[in-house]
């Protein structure tokens, strides 16, 4: 009896750091000090010392059961891409700049050419944010992950200037809300998804006319990364006062924790365009709408909250940054909370 006759196969594992070794070799940033395979990653803060309060900030997140939905379609290279999105957006909406990333891949089975095209999904979202894939870990667990399933998690690290922090705090009155769209559901809201949509491969592969593509298609269109709209916006010279990244939770959940005390979030239902993909979900689930913008993003993938005077500056950054921004609403006295209306 070995290792391998009790399910890890080592060489696969081997194997794995061979051909994900490329993907990483992409992401690299100059701060970056180790190479692939250490025991942990080294990033120099040297650059950042000319800050006045360099403040580190992190994020960890995973895909959820949005990567059932990959293992029924044998499409393996986007879920990471949505597992980097989920983590640096919100760095980016603390106001920080994203700098490196570790993936944490468990799996029932390494098949190596899988893993590495996981990989390569993790690589393209740290490219798209600016962050170095500076090390993770292929967990081999038989027994305990079907051989064809695995999970995919992550955590990021950022840094900003303490005096750019975005907390909401100075959020007022009259402030407006400008909303940047979202690819599609992203990644939150899965569980509720697969209710709704009958999980057979020939159902995912059939086209609708509505979308333009098929449902397959449509649903694991990887989420949106915003870094580089957010800090556009910011150079833009725009002071953004509030920043909400969309996730599980929807508009109820995720927009009041932005929020100071005393104030609450107007968003105009009639403001933007509710993708298809939405109104197919409310339409077959027979959801209500309160429960569909407490679940899903509805969308709108991040919100801002501006000064009236800079709202049409906002938008012309994010347009800049090439996303699609909107006028949602705006901040009005009252409990804390938002109104879809």
């Amino acid at each position: 009896m070995d290792y391998k006759n009790a399910g890890v196969d080592i060489e696969a594992g081997y194997q794995s750091v061979e051909l994900m070794k490329k993907h990483v070799a992409a992401t690299m940033r100059p701060e970056v000090l180790t190479g692939i395979g250490g025991f942990s990653g080294a990033f120099s803060m040297e650059a950042f010392k000319t800050m006045e309060k360099p403040t580190l900030v992190s994020g960890t997140d995973g895909v959820g059961t949005k990567l059932k939905l990959a293992f029924l379609m044998d499409k393996h290279d986007t879920v990471g891409i949505d597992c980097v999105a989920m983590c640096v957006n919100d760095i980016a909406c603390a106001g920080g700049e994203p700098l490196f990333f570790l993936d944490y891949i468990a799996c029932g089975k390494n098949v190596p050419e899988r893993i590495a095209t996981i990989v390569s999904g993790v690589a393209e979202g740290c490219r798209q944010s600016g962050a170095a894939l500076i090390g993770g870990e292929t967990a081999e667990m038989p027994g305990f992950y079907p051989v064809d399933e695995y999970d995919l998690a992550g955590f990021a690290v950022g840094v900003v200037d303490e005096k750019d922090l975005i907390t909401g705090a100075g959020i007022k009155p009259g402030d407006v809300l400008v909303g940047m769209a979202s690819s599609g559901v992203h990644s939150n809201g899965f569980s509720l998804v697969r209710k709704v949509f009958t999980m057979k491969e020939e159902y995912m592969n059939t086209h609708f006319e509505s979308l333009g593509r098929t449902l397959g298609e449509a649903l694991i269109e990887p989420t949106k990364i915003y870094v580089k709209a957010l800090r556009t916006v910011k150079e833009a010279g725009v002071n953004i006062k509030g920043c909400s990244h969309i996730t599980g939770g929807g508009f109820y959940e995720n927009i009041p924790r932005m929020l100071p005390e005393g104030v609450r979030a107007f968003v105009k239902k009639d403001s933007y365009p509710i993708p298809t993909i939405f109104k197919m979900l409310a339409e077959d689930g027979r959801i209500e709408e309160q429960v569909m913008y407490n679940t899903f993003n509805m969308g709108i993938g991040m919100v801002m909250a501006v000064d009236p005077a800079q709202a049409d500056l906002c938008v012309e950054a994010v347009k800049k940054a090439g996303e699609t921004p909107y006028l949602l609403g705006e901040v009005r006295s009252g409990e804390k909370g938002v109104e879809v209306c």
